[in-house]
C-alpha cells in the first residue's frame, strides 16, 4: 500500500481549480508535503521550489491538474454484476442484485471485487469513493476484506456497512398482494444460517471504534439502507450511533415512485414522508448526504434545505432503473449542497464521473428548459467540493490550495479532447470520457502515473477474477431465473404503483 505523507513536487502542471470559477487555469508547481498541499507556486509569480527540493520531482508540463473526484454514492458490492442487465424498473432489477439474495460470499470475492472497483475508480481520476456496501452476512472478517482492499489500492473511501431489517415485501407497495403466497417465503433466496453472526448495529459500532485511528486514508458514515426499509426502533439507533460518534449518515431516499407512493401509504403519522420520518428519529441534519431524492416532493425539498442536509445525485443508474429525473433546478434553488455518485456497476455500469458531470449539467434542461445553472463549472464544483462536503471533509479535500488533502489528477492536454484547450472546464465536463487520466496522486502518494496503476497488479488481479467468475455466474443465473418467474408480478405491482397521483412528475411520458 502507498506510505501517505511522501514528498513530491508536481512542477510545470496546467493548475484549473473549480473553487476559482471561471474557465482559466495558471501554470504552477504544486509541492506536497506529509500528504497535504504544502504551497501552489504560480509560475507567472517566478516563485518556483527548485532549489534543494529533497523529495521526488513529477514533470507535468503539458498536463491539466484538477483536485481528484469524490465518488459520493457507490456500492463495491456489485462490481461483478456490470454488464449482466439492461434496463428494468428498480424493484425488479434490486433482487437480482441483492446481496442478500446470493449465497454468502468468500473473503476473497469481496477482496477481488472491491479491489477491482477501486482500480476503475482510480482510472476515472476518484480519489474518494463512498462505499455503502452490503456485506452478507455482515461480520468482520468480512469488513477486513473491504478495508484491506481499499489499502492495498491506496484510494480513499468512506465506508458505510448498509443496514436494513424491513422484508421488501413490505417496503415495495403492492408486492404482498401481487406475488403468489407460496413464492414470498423465497423472494430472498434460501435462509442463511445467522447463528454466530453479530447483531448489525453493534458490529457497526464496534467495528468504527476497533479502526477509526488505523487507517489514514478510511474513514467511516453510518448507513441505514433507507428510511422505509429499516424500523423505526432502528432508525432511532442509527440516530443515537450518529450522535453518539459524530459520524456522517448516507442513505437512500427516493430513487423511484413507487417508494413515494409506498411513504404515501405506510407511513401516514408523518405525513407520509421520508424526510420527516428522518427528522423524528434525528437521522436528518447536516451530516446527512441523502442519495438520488428522484421523487423528493418541494415540501421535503425544503425541509432537507433547512436541514442542511446533502442530496447525491446519480442520474446514470436513475436512468437505467427507469426512475425518471431528480429535480436538479429546484434542488439547487433551495441552496441544498449536491454531489455526484456512479452508484451500483450493475445499474450504470461504470465508476466515471464525466459521464455524472456531463448528464448533471444536460439532464437540468429535462425538467427546467430555461436558460441558467448548472453549468460546468457546477458540475466541477459538486464532483469535487460538493462530494468534500457531503461526507463530512469540507476544508480537506476538493481544492488544489495549501492545507489541503493532497489528491490530484492530472490530464493529459495532448488528448484529442483537450486540443485546442478553450475552457479545462467545459472540456473535462462535456468532452473528457476518463481517456485522459494520466497521473493520479492520493494522499500525495503517486497512484497512478503514465496510465500504469502503481499500487495493484492488475493483471494477475484480471486472472484471479477469471477464476472466480464460473461459480459467481452460476449463483448469478440461479438468481436471475428465480426472479424471472415472478416478472409479471413485478410488474402488476409496478403499474398500480405508477397510477398514483403525487402531483408531481419526476418523468416526462409520451
Amino acid at each position: 500500500m502507498p506510505a501517505p505523507g511522501e514528498t513530491l513536487l508536481i512542477e510545470g502542471a496546467l493548475v484549473y481549480d473549480p473553487a476559482a470559477g471561471g474557465h482559466e487555469a495558471v501554470a504552477a508547481d504544486i509541492a506536497i508535503e506529509r500528504g497535504r498541499i504544502a504551497a501552489v507556486h504560480r509560475l507567472a509569480d517566478g516563485t518556483r521550489h527548485r532549489a534543494g527540493w529533497a523529495g521526488r520531482r513529477l514533470d507535468a508540463r503539458g498536463k491539466l491538474a484538477t483536485p481528484g473526484f469524490v465518488n459520493a454514492h457507490y456500492h463495491s458490492h456489485d462490481v461483478l454484476l456490470k454488464g449482466f442487465f439492461d434496463p428494468e424498473p428498480l424493484e425488479a432489477w434490486v433482487l437480482n442484485a441483492l446481496p442478500r439474495t446470493y449465497p454468502p460470499r468468500s473473503r476473497e470475492e469481496i477482496r477481488l471485487r472491491t479491489l477491482l472497483g477501486a482500480v476503475e475508480c482510480i482510472r476515472s481520476g476518484i480519489t474518494t469513493v463512498q462505499d455503502m456496501v452490503t456485506l452478507f452476512p455482515l461480520d468482520a472478517d468480512r469488513v477486513d476484506a473491504v478495508v484491506g482492499a481499499y489499502e492495498a489500492a491506496g484510494l480513499r473511501a468512506v465506508i458505510g456497512l448498509q443496514a436494513a431489517n424491513v422484508s421488501p415485501l413490505d417496503t415495495v407497495p403492492y408486492w404482498r398482494e401481487t406475488i403468489p403466497a407460496e413464492a414470498q417465503p423465497g423472494l430472498l433466496g434460501p435462509a442463511p444460517d445467522l447463528r454466530g453472526v453479530p447483531e448489525p448495529l453493534g458490529l457497526v459500532e464496534s467495528e468504527f471504534r476497533a479502526r477509526r485511528d488505523r487507517h489514514p486514508r478510511i474513514r467511516w458514515a453510518l448507513a441505514p439502507s433507507s428510511p422505509e426499509r429499516c424500523s423505526r426502533d432502528m432508525l432511532e439507533r442509527f440516530g443515537d450511533l450518529a450522535r453518539r460518534l459524530e459520524l456522517p449518515v448516507v442513505s437512500h431516499i427516493y430513487i423511484t415512485k413507487a417508494e413515494a407512493v409506498g411513504a404515501r401509504l405506510r407511513f401516514p403519522e408523518f405525513g407520509g414522508s421520508l424526510v420527516a420520518l428522518l427528522k423524528a428519529t434525528g437521522l436528518l441534519g447536516p451530516r446527512t448526504a441523502l442519495a438520488h431524492g428522484v421523487w423528493l416532493s418541494p415540501a421535503e425539498i425544503e425541509d432537507v434545505a433547512a436541514a442542511g442536509a446533502s442530496v447525491v445525485l446519480n442520474h446514470m443508474s436513475n436512468l437505467k432503473t427507469k426512475n425518471g429525473v431528480a429535480p436538479i433546478r429546484r434542488l439547487l434553488g433551495a441552496g441544498i449542497n449536491l454531489a455526484l455518485g456512479c452508484d451500483n456497476c450493475s445499474c450504470s455500469d461504470c465508476q466515471n464521473m464525466f459521464q455524472a458531470m456531463k448528464m448533471f449539467v444536460l439532464l437540468a434542461a429535462v425538467s427546467d428548459p430555461r436558460a441558467g445553472p448548472p453549468d460546468s463549472v457546477d458540475a466541477l464544483g459538486a464532483a469535487t467540493r460538493g462530494g468534500a462536503a457531503a461526507l463530512g471533509l469540507a476544508g480537506e479535500l476538493g481544492r488544489i490550495a495549501p492545507g489541503m488533502k493532497a489528491d490530484l489528477a492530472l490530464f493529459d492536454l495532448a488528448d484529442p479532447a483537450y486540443v485546442p484547450l478553450n475552457s479545462p472546464a467545459r472540456q473535462l465536463v462535456y468532452a473528457e470520457c476518463g481517456r485522459g487520466v494520466d497521473t493520479v496522486v492520493i494522499d500525495g502518494a503517486v497512484v497512478m502515473e503514465n496510465r500504469v496503476i502503481k499500487t495493484v497488479d492488475e493483471a494477475a488481479l484480471r486472472a484471479e477474477i477469471a477464476d472466480i467468475m464460473p461459480a459467481f455466474r452460476a449463483d448469478a443465473a440461479a438468481v436471475i431465473a428465480r426472479n424471472r418467474a415472478l416478472a409479471r408480478h413485478f410488474a402488476e405491482a409496478d403499474a398500480r404503483a405508477w397510477a398514483h397521483d403525487l402531483g408531481f412528475s419526476r418523468y416526462l411520458a409520451a
